[in-house]
C-alpha cells in the first residue's frame, strides 16, 4: 500500500511539474538528508584504455571511475569488501533499481542470522537510494545509509557509495555497461 501511494505521489509530481523545474526521480528521494561525502566526487584526467561509459573500480584505492570522453573520468569514493570479501573481475550492469528491496543471500544469513530475511526499499534499507546489479555475481554497486563507511573496506563484497553519488552514477551508467574491478 505504501509503495503504491509513493508511486502515485511521484506520478502526480511529474504531471504537475511538466514544463517547470525538474522533479526528483522518486518520491523517496525527498526523504534523503544531504550528507557531505567523506570523499568528494571530482572530475579527473584519465589515461585508461576503457571507452566512455565504462566503470572502473580500484578496490585498493577505494575509488570508482566513470570513464568520460576526452581522457577524463568522474572519480567517486567507495566502500569495498572487507578482508576475505574482496574480488576482482570484469562484468557488466545487468539491471538497475531505485530504492531497491534487499534480501540478504543465504551465505550472508549463515554469517549473520540476526539480519532480516527481506527489507523493503527505503531510507533505512542498507542498499540505499539506488542499486546497479552486477551480472554473474551476488554483488551490486549501491547507495548506503552509512556514509561514514565510504573509503573503508567493510562490505561483504558490494561496492558502496553515498546516496548522492550513487544517484549521480545511476543517471549516467547504462544497463550493459562494462564494469572492471581491480584489487
Amino acid at each position: 500500500m505504501r509503495r503504491l501511494m509513493i508511486r502515485a505521489i511521484a506520478a502526480a509530481a511529474l504531471l504537475v511539474g511538466a514544463g517547470t523545474a525538474p522533479t526528483l526521480a522518486n518520491a523517496l528521494d525527498t526523504q534523503l538528508q544531504p550528507v557531505a561525502s567523506p570523499i568528494p566526487r571530482e572530475l579527473v584526467p584519465f589515461d585508461g584504455r576503457e571507452p566512455p561509459g565504462t566503470i572502473i573500480i580500484r578496490t585498493r584505492e577505494r575509488r570508482l571511475y566513470y570513464v568520460l570522453p576526452d581522457h577524463q573520468a568522474l572519480r567517486y569514493g567507495v566502500g569495498v569488501g572487507r578482508p576475505g570479501f574482496t574480488w576482482a573481475g570484469v562484468t557488466r550492469i545487468a539491471y538497475k533499481r531505485e530504492w531497491p528491496d534487499w534480501t540478504p543471500p543465504p551465505q550472508m544469513l549463515r554469517r549473520r542470522p540476526d539480519l532480516p530475511r527481506h527489507m523493503e526499499g527505503g531510507v533505512d534499507n542498507p542498499l540505499g537510494a539506488r542499486a546497479m546489479y552486477l551480472a554473474g555475481t551476488l554483488f551490486r554497486i549501491h547507495g548506503s545509509n552509512e556514509p561514514d563507511t565510504i573509503g573503508h573496506a567493510v562490505s561483504s563484497g558490494c561496492i558502496r557509495m553515498t546516496n548522492d553519488d550513487v544517484i549521480d552514477l545511476y543517471g549516467r551508467a547504462r544497463v550493459g555497461a562494462r564494469v572492471v574491478v581491480t584489487r
